[in-house]
């Protein structure tokens, strides 16, 4: 386990998603990867409100009903640190503080805790002065609703907007920062973004950490994998991402590992990075993400990968 940030939770190096949860994953398949993370020793598990209002049909919570039903049926919410977030919901958009409020109290409702061990802002909400969504998460957090906050989909002037407000009106300080980042999305390095980061002390978990599982290897040119992110792994089939392939295939081999083990790992490797976000549609992918914290990188291998993912 790691500290987050400042703050006192201590967390597993790799933080299951659970964007999956009711989208490709049933109920029944939910319990599985839950059950298999939690057995591997993983402990931090991440949703959001909207989860998953995109799939016809849904209307948004999904995930964290059936992350709540698994909660209840096997006792554990002592055992894990949960994230989830709010502003995307369809009906809980924005950062409003009545709205944040509101929707905290829905995300309990359906998880069925009495606490959210990490709440993030999901997305920016400009119509909203910072001061006040700030304080509406601190709010919270001083009615015992929320343990810790964090950030998401913010740019470096808004992160450094939100600690001015904090400081300046003695709020609680954000701990965790979530932004898109992978071995072959690395803009994190340099937009901004991780000076943010190091600048505030937060923990840095980054979501799109397979990018849509380009970064699991099953993705190559002249296969066809049937899965509903097949379209945006697709995209990154070019030359650069032949590149990346390669040297995963590489370092894989030399460990006896998989490629989303190695992509992972790199991953965990990078400066303020604490734990990568990554979700599986079966018990035997949560192996591969499990097998990613048990692997540490050599500095040549690090770099081979960087150089062979710089554009």
């Amino acid at each position: 386990m790691t500290s987050l940030g400042r703050s006192d939770l201590d967390v597993f190096p790799l933080n299951l998603g659970g964007n999956v949860f009711g989208w490709t994953a049933d109920e029944a398949t939910s319990f599985a990867l839950l059950d298999a993370y939690v057995a591997g020793g993983g402990n931090f598990i991440d949703t959001a409100d909207s989860y998953s209002a995109w799939v016809p049909g849904h209307t948004g919570g999904e995930s964290e009903t059936i992350l709540g039903a698994w909660l209840a049926a096997r006792g554990r919410r002592d055992d894990v640190v949960l994230a989830t977030k709010v502003a995307s919901h369809p009906g809980f958009r924005g950062l409003a503080p009545e709205n944040v409020a509101r929707a905290a109290d829905a995300s309990l409702a359906r998880l069925g805790t009495d606490r959210l061990d990490l709440y993030y802002a999901h997305h920016d909400d400009p119509d909203v002065p910072i001061s006040d969504v700030v304080g509406a998460f601190s709010a919270l957090v001083d009615a015992g609703k929320v343990r810790q906050i964090g950030i998401s989909n913010l740019s470096p002037a808004r992160i450094d907007e939100w600690f001015a407000a904090t400081e300046r009106d003695g709020l609680h300080r954000a701990v965790a920062l979530q932004p898109k980042y992978s071995l072959v999305e690395r803009g994190f390095e340099a937009d901004g973004l991780r000076d943010a980061a190091q600048a505030h002390g937060l923990g840095v978990l980054p979501y799109y950490a397979l990018a849509s599982g380009f970064l699991t290897g099953k993705y190559r040119s002249g296969l066809e994998v049937d899965s509903p992110r097949a379209a945006g792994a697709g995209a990154y089939l070019d030359a650069r991402g032949e590149r990346v392939l390669a040297a995963l295939d590489d370092v894989a081999a030399a460990h006896g590992t998989s490629v989303t083990a190695v992509s992972l790992a790199w991953l965990r490797q990078q400066p303020t990075v604490v734990a990568p976000i990554a979700s599986a549609r079966t018990p035997d992918q949560v192996e591969d993400l499990l097998a990613s914290v048990h692997l540490t990188l050599g500095d040549d291998e690090l770099e081979a990968l960087r150089t062979a993912s710089t554009p």
